[in-house]
């Protein structure tokens, strides 16, 4: 059944009215049933038309009974999309037909989903490679989403990263000033998730960014060596471009076992793809608070496995500045599951 921007619609399953307002693929549409916006496969929709011309005499329904204010239960928001609380990206796979007739991936359509009752501002850069493609500033409401882009499924063998920084529209003291997360789609693993969800019929990979947005964390002071107090140069108008940290966290361990049950307790629940961006994400702090803290030298337990993980880090190595080298080495305490990195 074909379907056009803007046609009215009768979701069969719940006999609700609504209106295309995307055309998704040749099988899928984005319906707006009052102000919801979702997904649907186009044999789960029907021209009201059909239902009008057959439908019989209107009658007056019976009166309802009396219903008090007390007995009348508030009924909870909708949300956009089944995900659960928490910000996340969804990933909507735009097909079409090759010479075969097979479904081929031409592109991606990308939206920032916002499942928390705050309000939130963000700034999006899209990098490939290390160089800025795209450049966003807005905000999406609590319970609602934005769409931010469309990527051909084609440049994810260029390594693209979606980098963001959140704040809070309404300001809270109790609350961090800003909060940054990022994504990185790979090719394989991208792939690997569209062909589940067909198997699955779902419509969307969703990737949550964080479940709720984070406290204020302690301040870290910078001072610079003989010279006056900070606060005392920002009064007088001063910029402070070279000093000293002072760190208020202890360093990393020199040693990471990425295993996921070492990671965290919800592991049996977690899907495949959930646990390795588990685990890179953990790698990512890892890494960082190395560099953070000038440390030239450590050891990433991956595992042997089936190599995805190993492979995902060392990718993410190659491309990382401030590495000197890495090697993957039979290891008396490790064996074989280890990689050695040196800092810069």
């Amino acid at each position: 059944m074909k379907f056009e921007v803007g046609d009215r619609v009768i979701v069969k399953h719940s006999e609700e009215e609504g209106r295309v307002i995307e055309i998704i693929g040749e099988k899928m549409v984005m319906v707006d049933v009052r102000g919801v916006k979702f997904p649907a496969y186009t044999d789960q929709l029907d021209f009201p038309y059909f239902k009008e011309f057959t439908k019989g005499k209107i009658v007056a329904p019976p009166k309802p009974a009396k219903k008090y204010i007390d007995d009348i239960k508030k009924e909870k928001s909708s949300p956009t999309y089944q995900v659960a609380e928490g910000v996340w990206l969804l990933l909507f796979p735009v097909f079409s037909k090759d010479v075969f007739d097979d479904d081929v991936v031409e592109e991606l359509k990308v939206h920032l989903v916002n499942q928390t009752h705050a309000g939130l501002k963000f700034h999006f850069w899209l990098n490939y490679r290390g160089q800025v493609q795209m450049e966003l500033q807005n905000e999406v409401l609590a319970l609602r989403d934005f769409y931010l882009l469309n990527v051909p499924f084609e440049d994810l063998n260029d390594n693209p990263n979606f980098d963001f920084e959140f704040s809070l529209l309404k300001h809270d003291k109790k609350k961090a000033e800003y909060y940054e997360a990022n994504y990185k789609p790979r090719g394989k693993q991208v792939f690997k998730r569209i062909q589940e969800l067909k198997e699955r019929g779902d419509a969307f990979i969703s990737i949550q960014l964080f479940e709720s947005y984070p406290e204020k964390q302690p301040f870290e002071e910078f001072v610079v060596p003989d010279s006056p107090p900070l606060s005392k140069l920002a009064m007088a108008g001063f910029k402070v471009v070279a000093g000293k940290r002072i760190h208020t966290e202890d360093p990393p361990p020199t040693v990471i076992d990425l295993h996921i049950e070492k990671l965290t307790d919800a592991h049996p629940t977690m899907s495949s793809f959930e646990k390795l961006q588990f685990q890179l994400r953990s790698f990512e702090k890892w890494f960082d608070k190395m560099q953070h803290h000038y440390q030239k030298h450590g050891w990433v337990i991956h595992g042997v496995g089936s190599g995805k993980l190993r492979d995902e880090i060392h990718d993410i190595l190659k491309i990382r500045k401030g590495v000197k080298s890495f090697i993957q080495q039979y290891h008396p305490w490790y064996g074989n599951g280890a990689t050695e990195i040196y800092f810069d």
